[in-house]
């Protein structure tokens, strides 16, 4: 059965709406006013991320498109002067991030040299979705945008005065250029 919802879900991803963006909306709910624990058990304010853009990620660790942790540290690394980038670790789609936190950070610092900001696993969507990801997927709280990720590696671009600009489906490498485009 789960390898039934993996398919249909990798299908979903690959045929799922394009990219959107849109042009940038004051949100009605502060992005600076939330707040997260990492995932070594940290409380993290969004506050500090204050003048950079963010570049917000749902991460698995056993998913067709776990590669792409190596785009997104290369991402990183390439424009740390104006990008933070983000990732929630998430079980939501196919069963693909069953571990601990403590495993999911071994697993992407040993395979991907990740060394962007890791948050606790949590769900990302649903009733049982994050704070964060009820502020990226919630119009009454960004602004504009009510869809949640469809898969693992959904990406939300938030612009340098806390607006949500960008949503980004999987298929979307990390690398390309239309992400990279939106942070130069």
């Amino acid at each position: 059965m789960n390898f039934i919802k993996t398919i249909v879900g990798v299908f979903a991803s690959i045929f799922a709406s394009p990219s959107f963006a849109q042009s940038p909306v004051t949100p009605p709910v502060d992005f600076y006013s939330l707040s997260f624990k990492t995932i070594s058990g940290e409380t993290f304010k969004f506050d500090k991320l204050k003048g950079k853009k963010v570049l917000i990620v749902n991460t698995a660790s056993k998913c067709g498109y776990t590669p792409q942790f190596k785009e997104l540290e290369e991402l990183s690394l390439n424009y740390s002067d104006k990008l933070v980038i983000i990732g929630f670790p998430s079980n939501d789609f196919g069963a693909q991030d069953p571990g601990t936190n403590q495993e999911i950070l071994e697993f992407c610092e040993s395979n991907y040299g990740v060394t962007f900001l890791m948050m606790e696993k949590s769900s990302v969507k649903g009733d049982g979705k994050n704070k964060v990801h009820q502020w990226l997927s919630e119009k009454s709280k960004n602004g504009w945008n009510s869809s949640e990720p469809s898969w693992n590696f959904g990406k939300y671009l938030i612009d340098e005065k806390g607006r949500l600009v960008a949503f980004y489906p999987s298929k979307v490498k990390p690398m390309s250029e239309e992400i990279v485009s939106k942070i130069r």
